[in-house]
């Protein structure tokens, strides 16, 4: 009698753990779905912003850089929804604001002696 109690408490205990992880399970695709459109939204916005010559040199720099360039596509979509740059962004914009962007960045030198 004990053994079956014992096999019923395991048993409501496993569905209990697989009930926990088809819920994260379903919130991970819901989370990488949202991510998706998000990410449709963005390549959406960037493609009316940008020409495509400056849309290439963003896609590979994305290639290299892809935390930097996943901030500079925000930067962009916000400074064109603001007006603060001209639509269409062109390639020789792009390169401008590259500069500028690497300009800012701090560079360390190390001397030995």
């Amino acid at each position: 009698m004990s053994e079956d109690r014992e096999l019923e408490r395991l048993r409501r205990r496993r569905l209990l753990e697989l009930e926990q992880l088809r819920r994260r399970l379903e919130e991970e695709r819901q989370r990488a779905e949202i991510e998706r459109q998000l990410e449709i939204q963005k390549q959406t916005i960037l493609q009316r912003i940008l020409t495509p010559r400056a849309r290439q040199r963003l896609t590979n720099l994305k290639l290299i850089r892809p935390e930097f360039t996943s901030q500079l596509e925000l930067q962009l979509i916000e400074a064109a929804q603001s007006g603060k740059i001209p639509i269409p962004v062109t390639d020789n914009l792009l390169k401008r604001l590259l500069i500028q962007l690497q300009s800012r960045r701090r560079e360390i030198k190390i001397r030995r002696l």
